[in-house]
């Protein structure tokens, strides 16, 4: 696995999680609940620092 951060214009911060194709299912968790926990924990983290984060997850 692979995370890029970029940061966009508006100040928004986008995670870049870059992940192997056997391993995509596994971060992608059964009916998307493993990547949605994960989107739920860094905006948690995010809203603390008054920041917007975005995860992507790619192959």
């Amino acid at each position: 696995m692979r995370v890029e951060t970029f940061e966009e214009e508006d100040g928004t911060v986008v995670l870049e999680l870059a992940v192997a194709d056997d391993d995509y299912g596994k971060v992608i968790g059964r009916g998307g609940r493993t990547a949605n926990a994960l989107r739920t924990v860094v905006k948690a983290a995010a809203v603390r620092e008054r920041r917007r984060v975005l995860v992507d997850i790619v192959d």
